[in-house]
């Protein structure tokens, strides 16, 4: 059951942006201010087309919460630490794909939801950007499969069937913070 096949975490790039190469790079207080290394906010476009809007740290990496929109239609929301997603966040796709959860070093990890173009969710932990935890599977016709595909998984593969109501409420949780961190 995979999530995604085209999916891989942004990586870091092999130039970081400087303040000579932003439009309106801009020095400004906010709630990024707590966090540590952050030093502009502001926008840059770069060459291929994506635009960042958000908070740079002093070496001039994506640092703090921003927005990436990707030219193709992918729309990342959330915070980064040195150009990689980490934290809270959204990742929305051009099919209508969906991830709202935390991400450690540009992947899902941790708690979250996702939802595939299809309408199929999974509620539940992420590692390495796989369903890989506890968690629940729901297809679009609001069933759970039978047997119902609810329990532990490893690397996208449903391994165990077990109670995991608590994880599926934390999940929500997280998702819910991450949909309305900035709202």
């Amino acid at each position: 059951m995979d999530l995604r096949n085209s999916f891989q975490p942004f990586q870091k790039p092999n130039k970081s942006v400087d303040s000579r190469d932003s439009y309106e790079l801009s020095t400004s207080k906010s709630k990024q201010s707590k966090i540590e290394n952050v030093a502009h906010s502001g926008g840059f476009r770069y060459e291929n087309g994506m635009v960042y809007v958000g908070t740079w740290n002093t070496e001039g990496q994506k640092h703090g919460y921003g927005h990436l929109l990707i030219p193709q239609g992918t729309r990342y929301d959330g915070f980064f630490h040195e150009n990689l997603f980490t934290g809270l966040g959204l990742l929305t796709f051009p099919d209508g794909a969906k991830y709202e959860g935390e991400f450690l070093d540009g992947w899902y990890h941790g708690y979250g939801v996702f939802w595939r173009a299809d309408g199929m969710r999974y509620e539940g932990q992420f590692r390495g950007g796989k369903m890989w935890g506890l968690g629940v599977v729901t297809f679009s016709d609001g069933s759970n499969g039978f047997p119902k595909y609810e329990g532990f998984f490893e690397n996208c593969k449903f391994l165990k069937k077990c109670d995991c109501a608590e994880v599926v409420q934390k999940a929500q949780k997280v998702a819910f913070m991450a949909r309305n961190y900035q709202k």
